[in-house]
């Protein structure tokens, strides 16, 4: 398959650019567009065998359903049954951005891309370039995070080109994501709002709209046997080649002891080794060090670049602090924890 690439100006988008991909999209290519979370990799959400190539570009298990996203709150009402007044005050408030609101579908929805399921999860993207595209298409985009399935989700340029040229119809490179993470999922369909995904809308401000909001208790633990309500919920997620580990110190000197012990056995072994850590962690440590910020927004910003980075740096082995699961470290510990496969020692 051939690849059409172009780089587009976020701050001074071309209108005539974006025409030609939204013309791609809504003739059922897949073109994949930057937005203030991650890349996404997007069909008309209206079009099954549009969405069907989503998933074969990804190699994406087919009961692992699709986000779906929208230029304008209007849209909303043309695709799912009913949207209570929680679900309008979320929207107020957070929308455009970085939260997705799952509902309950219409049939207009395709089950290829709801994943088989009577629910769709849906968001409108504050980026304005994703935004003008949705709207120029003139449908409903489906798409999830533009890489192969498992492995860390595309931040930069550079991550998409590498892995998704020849696998897609189209490419419109922007720069880099804003926020670094997906974005946060959130189902209403019970009496108390559940978090299916964290990310940069904590759970702290959704209480401050809905008051109580609990976290999925799927996401404690690695069961991949769950019916996937929303994507990123099963299987294996966000994992570069390298194997990473999660270290549980008390303290930076803590950690920074035991991640010595630990580079000089991997030396011992002819290992490469990685640490992934904060900005202020200057510990000379026997091994190449990624700098993944100091701030908790600083660090969900870079934590896709910095995993993807273990690999293109033939690292074997990595390590990464137990960061607080609190506020932004929620949705940054359910990243590590998938990418370790939950190795934490």
């Amino acid at each position: 398959m051939k690849t059409l690439i172009k780089e587009i100006d976020v701050n001074k988008p071309d209108k005539d650019l974006i025409a030609v991909f939204a013309s791609m999209l809504a003739s059922g290519k897949t073109v994949i567009f930057p937005t203030e979370t991650v890349y996404g990799l997007g069909a008309n959400a209206l079009d099954e065998e549009a969405a069907a190539k989503i998933y074969q570009a990804k190699g994406r298990p087919s009961d692992n359903p699709l986000l779906v996203h929208v230029a304008d709150k209007e849209d909303v009402y043309d695709l799912v049954e009913n949207i209570d007044n929680r679900a309008k005050l979320l929207m107020d408030r957070f929308w455009p951005g970085p939260l997705t609101i799952v509902f309950k579908k219409k049939d207009i929805i395709p089950d290829r891309t709801s994943g088989g399921l009577d629910t769709v999860a849906i968001r409108m993207p504050s980026d304005q370039v994703a935004r003008n595209l949705i709207r120029q298409a003139g449908v409903p985009i489906a798409a999830p995070s533009a890489n192969i399935s498992g492995r860390p989700s595309p931040t930069k340029p550079e991550h998409i080109i590498r892995d998704m040229d020849g696998r897609v119809d189209g490419i419109l490179v922007g720069g880099s994501c804003n926020y670094g993470v997906e974005s946060t999922i959130v189902d209403l369909s019970g009496d108390v709002a559940m978090v299916l995904r964290p990310g940069s809308i904590t759970l702290e401000m959704l209480g401050e709209v809905l008051g109580q909001v609990n976290l999925d208790p799927s996401l404690k633990n690695k069961d991949d046997n769950i019916r996937a309500k929303a994507p990123g919920m099963k299987y294996k997620h966000y994992s570069p080649q390298a194997q990473v580990y999660i270290v549980r110190a008390g303290d930076q000197e803590d950690f920074a002891r035991r991640v010595d012990e630990l580079c000089l056995d991997n030396a011992k072994k002819g290992l490469k080794t990685g640490v992934l850590t904060r900005s202020s962690d200057q510990h000379p440590y026997q091994a190449q060090v990624f700098d993944l910020g100091e701030s908790d927004a600083e660090v969900a910003k870079n934590l896709f670049d910095s995993l993807i980075s273990l690999d293109r740096e033939s690292i074997d082995i990595a390590y990464v602090p137990y960061f607080e699961e609190k506020g932004l470290g929620v949705a940054i510990m359910n990243r590590l924890k998938k990418a370790a496969a939950y190795r934490i020692i």
